[in-house]
Formats: structure tokens, C-alpha cells, sequence
């Protein structure tokens, strides 16, 4: 707790709360009285000064807790009861700080996420020095220098070399991931043993890492709906509340037949029992500690209400490349006849595909890493595939339409493989189909558990794709998605959303590209991939930094949590409220007990939302 002049004048009023325990009586009400003001001026404060501007704002009487309890400390002190007025101040401010350092404890991830952004870069000189500069003047195409151990200070590219990179910081991913020629970088991230040199693609304030603090920012300042309708709730109540008290008064003398005394005693019971302390702390430390514990496990949320709205969902629709699955083709079956010999053949393969540029050509040659060159003259035609003479003998690589009809051998394999979604490459030689190649882009592993998490609790999931129905169909069938919408066009998608929330509302919608991004904007929730496009990010309400479906699903768990808690918190907060005024009215309880029952049950509810701090991501 940082020792301001509100905290000092608290401590202060709290030792000489202590002290006047042990005084004698003549001295106590004196230091009673002392510790009320000492500890409580800034509760006066805030109270009389957020009444008077909310009231000037609204253009109505806009009273708030801290009025009752500073009512209520007077009406203590007035009735000769400063031990209790003390009590009841100290517990309140104490409370009262405890709930800021909550929500201080989930901003300071903020803190802690800029204190890691890097300063300073070194770039290389038209002439091939290196020279230390401020990250802010670097520019798009810049060359840097990455040191053994230092801090990548701005997104970009690798040029030359090879890292070991340590992207905890954007991902929550404490392992290092081995990264080398081609592969992207991210500010904020370490680089291990190795040095390398990259580029920079990005400007600082276009960075992932300088998207992470501001969108954590912002979620943090954008309330749940709940937490938004107890501040709109708590004004009218406090309202209630004090226009009560005339009535609770009068009902002493005249319904129960007390003192005056006694029915000013018990109408001061009943403001402290009856002030929603603890009610105004169910859901905003546990919303911020939730959006704290996500944004270190690699899932930004713009807004509060965002989080709470994932537990309700009755849907998600995903984008199929790139979202579900990895956005590029790999090599899934590889078959020869048994008329050649496969170590014969492999190496003309592969020569003839790393004369290509064609992106199946890319994923079968990054399949054979081991195969030996060989030395070939390739010729390409446009819809035709690949052909090459070696050793006297002719070479075809194409789809399976560049050699219709297909030969009756490789029919059925054809058949089931492309049945399967699989995209069919045959090769023939000297006219005679010899073997194939089936190339699919493959689910990514974090897909199945996330959609089998989604199903178990309710959520349907959806596939759209522009893909063919086969094609569709198969991947849906492979991560157990019974809904798939193909051969959907991008202008096509939002219209889909719409058909969807027609059956499923609220629906979230998840995706990566420009395409996806109207129908994330229509969704009631819209979930980016942290690799996706800009656009896709700034229209999306969720991102998912390292494209880890299995954080959507812990997202969820967060989500279901932070409901369960805040409605444990709202039902504890009132039945307190109930028991207390019961108690006062029945005379079973004093001002001193209902200020520890009260006020420790606003600190009960602030604890138990700040346990989702404490939530981890199962591996």
C-alpha cells in the first residue's frame, strides 16, 4: 500500500483507535472521536464530492455509499458512540483500500506490460555499422542487430541467423520457440543464445505488444453489464436508504414501543446495515482480475462486458484456414506402386517441385528435408503441373484432371482420399501413373479439444469455409463440427451471422482475414486471431495473440467462473443486508457487530473475486 497522505492519516486514525482501547474512559471518546476523523476525512471527501458532481451530472440527487457511512459515523458520534463511529470508519476506509489495491492489482499488468517495452534498438548504417537508436525512430525496412539475451525491440522479420525466442510476454507460452530466416518476431519478446539480424515490418505503435497494452487498457476501463447496473442501482438505493430512515425511526416510538434513544441507536444499526458495500464489490475486482489473468495467458479482451458475455454464448462460428486449421497445405499420404522403387523417385519429385513456387509444391519439398538433390529442367504449365526428362525417362506431376480419366488402379484411392477433403497430386512416368501425393490443409492441434470443450458445455460450434462442401465437410467431420457452411464467399459470411443468430443468440464469431471481418463485427462477439490481419484485430472484441484455440477454450472457463462468482457475491452481499436489518430490527445485534458483519462481508466478496487471479490454463 503506497504510504499517501490517505493512507498515513488511515494508520494514524487506526493506532489511535488502538490506543484509546486502552485509555481511560475519560480519555477514550476524545481518541474514538480523533480516529473517526483521522481515518475517515477521505471517505467524507469522496462521499460529499462525488454526490455533488454526479448530481450536477445527472441533474438529479446522486448520493453514493460512502454518504451513508459518513451519516452514519455522525449519527454514531451524536448518539454517544464514537468506540463504534471509529469501528465503523476504519473497517469501511479499510475495506474501501482493499478494493483499490484489487483493481490495482489487476492494472498493474498494465504497469508491468510497459515497464517490458523496449527502449533502445541497434540498426545497421548505410554503412554497416551499428548504432544504438531510440525504438520510436525506428522505420519499415530498418536492419537491426539482435543480441545473445536481448530484448527484440519492435516487430519484424528474421533476416540471417537463428533464435531460440522466449515469447512469454505476447503469448503466455513460457517455451522458446526456435525461429529462424523468414519467421516473424515480436516486440517485447528474448531472443536465447544466438544473434541475428532482422527487419523491421512494423512501426512501435503498430506493434503486437503495443496492441496488447492498449487493449488491455481499454478492457479495463469498459465495465460488465452487471457491474455497470449495480453503479446505475446503487445511486437509486442509497436514495431508498435515506429516504427509510425517517420512517425507521419514527417506527421505534410508535410501532415497537422504544425510547427515542433506543430507536436512534437502532435507526443508526439499520444505515449501517442497510449501506451496499459489499454489493458494489461483486464485480469489478473479480471482472478486472479475470481480464488480468487472461491477458497473461495470450486472450486480450476490449472490454469487460466482452468477458462476462462468453458464458453465455449458444454458438461460435469459426473460419475454417487459418483459424481452425494451420492455413497451409502439408503432405498427408504418399503412395507408389510397387512397379518403382521409391528411393529412386523421391529425388526427382522433389527437384521438379523446388522449381516451383506453387504452394503444394512448397509443402511436399518441406515434407522430404532428407531427400538428395538431383538435377533436373523442369517445364510448367498453367493448369497443366510439372514435366521433366531424367535419364531418358518422362516425368508428370498434376492433378488428378491432367490425366482423365483417371487410371482404373489409382480410381478408388483418388475417390477416397479427395472424399476425404485432400487435394490429389499424381505422378506418372513415361505415360504410366506410378504413385501420389495427398496434400490437405490440416487442422491445428488445438482445435479438437477446444471444440470437444465447447460441445461439453453447450456450444454449438460452426464452420464456414469457402472451401468446396467435400472439403468442408471433411474437416468438420475431423474435429467434430456437424454444422459447415461451404463454398461460402467472403461478402457471403455476415449474412451467414445473421442466419445463425437467428437459432443461436448470442453468437460469437472467430476468424483471421479482411473477410472475416464484417461478420465479426456482426457477431455479439468477435474473436480475432493475434496472427490475422489489422483490420480483423481492430473490428474483433477477443483476440487471441498466439492463435491458440485451447486459450478461447480457457477464455470460456474464465468467463463461467467469473459469472459463478459475482452471483455468489451478489447473493452473499444481500443476505447479509437482510440478516443485519433483521438483526437491528429484532435489537439482536449492536452497531459494533453490524459494522464487522457488514463490512467483512465486502471484504469477503472483494477476496473471493480476486481468486481468478490465481486461474491457470490446463496444459
Amino acid at each position: 500500500m503506497k504510504l499517501n497522505r490517505e493512507t498515513t492519516a488511515y494508520l494514524l486514525g487506526a493506532g489511535t483507535f488502538l490506543v484509546s482501547l486502552v485509555v481511560p474512559p475519560a480519555a477514550q471518546a476524545a481518541l474514538a472521536t480523533l480516529a473517526t476523523g483521522l481515518a475517515g476525512y477521505h471517505v467524507a471527501w469522496e462521499g460529499l464530492h462525488d454526490t455533488v458532481v454526479q448530481t450536477q451530472a445527472a441533474h438529479r440527487f446522486t448520493p453514493n455509499i460512502h454518504l451513508l457511512m459518513i451519516l452514519a459515523a455522525l449519527g454514531a458520534l451524536a448518539i454517544g458512540s464514537p468506540t463504534e463511529a471509529a469501528l465503523l470508519i476504519l473497517i469501511f476506509a479499510g475495506a474501501h483500500f482493499l478494493e483499490e489495491y484489487a483493481e490495482n492489482k489487476s492494472r498493474s499488468a498494465i504497469t508491468a506490460l510497459m515497464a517490458m517495452a523496449p527502449n533502445n534498438a541497434r540498426r545497421y548504417t548505410a554503412g554497416g555499422r551499428v548504432e544504438v537508436v531510440a525504438v520510436d525512430d525506428l522505420a519499415v525496412g530498418d536492419r537491426l542487430l539482435i543480441q545473445n539475451g536481448a530484448q527484440i525491440p519492435i516487430d519484424g522479420t528474421i533476416l540471417t541467423g537463428t533464435g531460440a525466442i522466449n515469447e512469454a510476454a505476447i503469448s503466455g507460452e513460457a517455451i522458446p520457440r526456435e525461429k529462424g530466416p523468414g519467421d516473424p518476431v515480436f516486440a517485447g519478446t528474448l531472443n536465447g543464445n544466438h544473434p541475428f539480424d532482422m527487419t523491421v515490418t512494423k512501426a512501435a505503435s503498430d506493434t503486437v505488444f503495443a496492441q496488447i497494452i492498449r487493449l488491455v487498457a481499454a478492457a479495463q476501463n469498459t465495465p460488465t453489464q452487471t457491474a455497470s447496473m449495480i453503479q446505475r442501482f446503487e445511486p437509486r438505493y442509497v436514495r431508498l436508504v435515506l429516504a427509510a430512515l425517517p420512517l425507521v425511526l419514527l417506527a421505534g416510538p410508535l410501532g415497537f414501543g422504544w425510547s427515542w434513544a433506543t430507536s436512534w441507536y437502532r435507526t443508526i444499526g439499520f444505515l449501517v446495515a442497510a449501506s451496499p458495500c459489499a454489493l458494489a464489490a461483486s464485480a469489478v475486482p473479480a471482472t478486472l482480475a479475470g481480464i488480468t489473468t487472461l491477458a497473461k495467458n495470450g486472450v486480450l479482451f476490449k472490454g469487460g462486458r466482452y468477458l462476462a458475455n462468453l458464458k453465455q454464448l449458444k454458438a461460435i462460428a469459426f473460419d475454417k484456414t487459418g483459424t481452425l486449421t494451420a492455413g497451409h497445405p502439408s503432405v498427408t499420404d504418399v503412395r507408389f506402386s510397387a512397379a518403382v522403387v521409391e528411393a529412386e523417385l523421391l529425388p526427382v519429385i522433389v527437384a521438379m517441385e523446388r522449381q516451383s513456387n506453387h504452394p503444394l509444391a512448397a509443402a511436399i519439398v518441406a515434407h522430404f528435408p532428407t531427400v538428395p538433390p538431383c538435377d533436373v529442367t523442369v517445364h510448367s504449365q498453367l493448369g497443366q503441373g510439372l514435366s521433366a526428362t531424367v535419364a531418358g525417362h518422362q516425368f508428370i506431376i498434376g492433378k488428378p484432371a491432367r490425366f482423365a480419366p483417371v487410371p482404373a488402379a489409382w480410381q478408388a484411392q483418388v475417390a477416397a482420399l479427395t472424399h476425404q477433403g485432400k487435394t490429389v497430386i499424381l505422378i506418372a512416368r513415361d505415360g504410366v501413373v506410378v504413385g501420389l501425393i495427398a496434400l490437405l490443409d490440416a487442422p491445428k492441434p488445438s482445435a479438437k479439444g477446444a471444440i470437444d470443450y465447447l460441445k461439453a458445455h453447450g456450444v454449438t460450434p460452426v464452420m464456414i469455409t469457402g472451401d468446396a462442401q467435400p472439403t468442408g465437410a471433411a474437416v468438420g467431420a475431423s474435429l467434430g463440427i456437424d454444422t459447415v457452411y461451404a463454398n461460402v464467399m467472403p461478402t457471403q459470411k455476415a449474412s451467414v451471422i445473421s442466419r445463425l443468430q437467428a437459432h443461436f443468440a448470442p453468437l460469437a464469431m472467430v476468424g483471421d482475414g479482411v473477410n472475416d471481418a464484417p461478420a465479426l463485427a456482426s457477431a455479439e462477439v468477435g474473436i480475432a486471431m493475434g496472427a490475422g490481419t489489422d483490420v480483423a484485430i481492430d473490428v474483433a472484441d477477443v483476440v487471441l495473440v498466439d492463435n491458440d484455440l485451447a486459450r478461447l477454450a480457457f477464455a470460456h472457463r474464465v468467463s463461467r467462473k467469473l459469472d459463478r462468482i459475482v452471483r455468489e457475491n451478489l447473493v452473499f452481499a444481500m443476505s447479509v443486508v437482510v440478516l443485519l436489518v433483521g438483526l437491528n430490527a429484532l435489537q439482536l445485534t449492536n452497531i459494533a457487530w453490524g459494522v464487522v458483519l457488514h463490512e467483512g462481508s465486502t471484504l469477503l466478496v472483494i477476496l473471493n473475486g480476486l481468486r481468478l487471479l490465481h486461474m491457470r490454463r490446463e496444459s
